[in-house]
Formats: structure tokens, sequence, C-alpha cells
């Protein structure tokens, strides 16, 4: 049962080892997107059609058609990645051995929707995957295993949930046998140190110059690809929305938060509240996403411009 991205690596990564069967895979329903609007189907789906795997696509997991349909395939286990709902106790008891989930973060920290942006987000330096098996809680299910990997200065959300996805997925292959085995026993989170990951909107991607500048460069890196982060250029007649799509600190500067320091082919370095930003890539609204040199050759800023 899965829908977004990481799902469609743990499917496939499933789909690999032939000591398992995949019965079914469970997605959303197909959503429109795009300018026209036309119905496109999830990550996984488009996975489990091109390896030839039944799909369901039920609206509401709860639904009691929709657990009778699970009753019917009778699945021995059901594995959970990504799926976009929380998911009934009497649907979790449908199978022999439970339901195990991938989450992405060593639980009981980050329990919720966006674990790998607020990892980035909060200056984490270590992350991981936990093996969780479901209860009817919003991630608070029993640890069965878990595998730990460092935040590298490089990384953004998308390269984070990359490696995450493959190591969920390897953790996964690695974890169910000894589990339906009795090897691996799961075991309760700790009760300290449980934290909420909660949604992420648009409106988080705005950068604050007041704050230091690496809190604003993990915003950067937390939020690209999504909702990415983005400032306003003072200019006439109005604001010009940019997004920020890779910066860098730059330390010992100190200027007027917000204000332009240098602009040149090496970066825009604007101030902070603690130390400063050069900002790297850049993309104006509607446009596509430049190098510093490109953005700067068809639309030149000055020193002691401002960034709102």
């Amino acid at each position: 049962m899965g829908t977004a991205p990481l799902a469609a690596t743990v499917l496939d990564t499933l789909l690999a080892c032939p000591e398992f069967a995949v019965v079914a895979a469970v997605t959303q329903p197909d959503k429109p997107k795009g300018r026209d609007l036309k119905l496109q189907p999830s990550a996984v789906k488009e996975i489990a059609i091109l390896r030839g795997v039944p799909v369901l696509q039920p609206i509401k997991a709860r639904d009691p058609e929709s657990i009778q349909k699970m009753q019917q395939l009778a699945p021995e286990l059901i594995v959970v990645a990504a799926y976009g709902q929380i998911l009934p106790q009497a649907l979790l008891d449908v199978p022999p051995f439970g339901c195990l989930n991938v989450h992405t973060s060593i639980l009981p920290k980050y329990r919720g929707a966006a674990p790998i942006q607020w990892a980035i987000l909060n200056d984490e330096s270590e992350t991981g995957v936990t093996i969780m098996k479901m209860d009817a809680g919003l991630d608070t299910g029993e640890i069965v295993s878990e595998a730990r990997t460092a935040i590298r200065a490089e990384d953004n959300a998308q390269t984070l949930h990359d490696r995450l996805a493959q190591l969920g997925g390897e953790l996964l292959v690695a974890t169910i046998p000894k589990f339906v085995t009795g090897e691996l026993q799961p075991s309760a989170q700790p009760a300290e140190g449980a934290t909420y990951a909660r949604k992420i909107t648009k409106e988080d991607g705005r950068l604050d110059w007041s704050q230091p500048a690496r809190v604003l460069w993990n915003k950067v890196r937390g939020l690209t690809p999504w909702p990415g982060a983005f400032t306003f250029l003072q200019r006439a007649p109005g604001p010009m929305l940019l997004k920020v799509l890779r910066a860098e600190i730059v330390r010992e500067v100190s200027a007027l938060p917000g204000s332009v320091v240098s602009a040149d082919s090496t970066g825009i370095v604007v101030g902070a509240g603690q130390n400063a930003l050069r900002l790297v890539d850049l993309q104006r609204e509607g446009g596509k996403r430049l190098n510093v040199a490109q953005f700067l050759a068809g639309f030149p800023i000055k020193v002691g411009e401002r960034f709102l």
C-alpha cells in the first residue's frame, strides 16, 4: 500500500525478490495534474502496471467495501509506505502477520507527513528509516528494525528522499523473513523524544532574512524540490518573486539582513541575521532554473539592493 515515489521504490525492491509474492498494489485514486488537469496515476500504480501487478484504488481505505476486498485477497502481510491515509484497525487486522510500515525517520522522532523535510530544516546531522509494525495511531507502532544515514551538506530533500527510499526497500526485504519467523521481535517506541513532522505548506518556503544564514540554507535544502525556498527582490513597480534552488553559507560577513553584499558569477551574497547567504541557483517566476552567472547575464543585480 503506497502512493508516493518513495513507495514505488519500495515496491520495486520487493518485486525484485523472488521469495516474495506481491498479490496486489493498493494506491490512491488517480489525481488531476498539470495545466490541463489530466488524471495522472500514482508512482506506485505506474510501477505495478509495468510489472503486471493488480492495482486497487479505493477512495477511502476504511470503507467496508475496501476492507472486504483486502480480506478476499488474503495477504499474509501488508507493507505500507507513504500511502497517504491512516489505516483503520479493521484493515490492520486482515493479514495474520499484521502491517509493516516503512517510515523515513528514526522513530519516535518525526512522526507524521514530512519527516525528510523537517530533519533537514531542523539541522539534523543524521536520519534514517524505521520498519514499524503498525497500530491505529499516527506512526506510534512497535519498532521492528531501523537503519541510519548521515545528512550530508550537499543533500536536499530530493537526494535524501531517494537515498532513504533505497535504504527503506533494502531494509524491508531484509526484515520481513526475520519478522515472520519471530527472529525479530517488535519493541515499543521510546516514551521520550517523540516529535511531529507536520505537512509542509508553500508559505514555509519564504526566506526570512532576519534569521541566521544557516537556518536559511537549511530551508533551501529542506524545501527543494517542493515547495521551494523563495524570496522577493525589491524592484519597481513591485517586488519580484525569486526561487532559491541552491545556496551556500558565507561566514564572517555582516550586513543588513536582506541587503545585497556582492553579485557576480560566484553568487549573490545577501546579508542575514547572522553571517550571509550566497545564492547560487535561482529561478524567476515562470522561468527556468539558472545558475547565478546565467541569471545575472539577463537580470543584473546591484550591491545595496534589497531582498524582502
